[in-house]
């Protein structure tokens, strides 16, 4: 079932929750704010000031036997790759990272378009696997539960700037 705008947040936050995931750490970004917005008004989301910080809590979650999830902006994974590059990968700890897509269309603003850019090849350097939410989180949420809780990897939800409605 195809969803759009704030109904794909309310959808996903659902069926991630339902999949079993959490806990739920978060840096502020417009483009997932519904998604936060949906998460928050089901159970608890955490806001870390840095995305390296919300990875290093995640891999103690996981540690404890969670499946947590990281919201944060492309921008904060890049502040995160040496905490992924030299925890999470290397010691094969398991969480899904939703990141927005900042510097793709139609997010127009100059300081995002490397981001926009280096997303992709930057988690594929990293060795963490990636899906573009594409507004069917049936499909999606059930790929991302196999990747972290039965293969045991990182895996990333890729949030285009429109998916929950955002808007430049």
């Amino acid at each position: 079932m195809r969803t759009e705008g704030p109904a794909l947040a309310e959808v996903l936050a659902d069926e991630l929750l339902a999949a079993g995931f959490g806990p739920f750490l978060s840096t502020p970004c417009g483009i997932l704010a519904r998604l936060q917005d949906a998460i928050s008004a089901r159970t608890e989301l955490m806001t870390v000031a840095r995305e390296d910080n919300a990875v290093g809590i995640a891999a103690g979650a996981d540690l404890a036997g969670r499946f947590p999830v990281v919201l944060m902006q492309n921008s904060g994974l890049a502040q995160s790759v040496n905490a992924i590059a030299s925890l999470v990968t290397p010691y094969r700890l398991a969480m899904l990272l939703v990141v927005s897509l900042r510097g793709v269309d139609p997010d127009p603003t100059e300081e995002n378009l490397v981001m926009g850019q280096l997303t992709v090849p930057l988690l594929d350097g990293l060795g963490v696997e990636s899906r573009v939410l594409d507004g069917d989180p049936e499909d999606l949420v059930p790929w991302a539960h196999k990747v972290v809780a039965e293969q045991r990897r990182t895996a990333a939800l890729l949030v285009p700037p429109t998916a929950f409605g955002w808007r430049p």
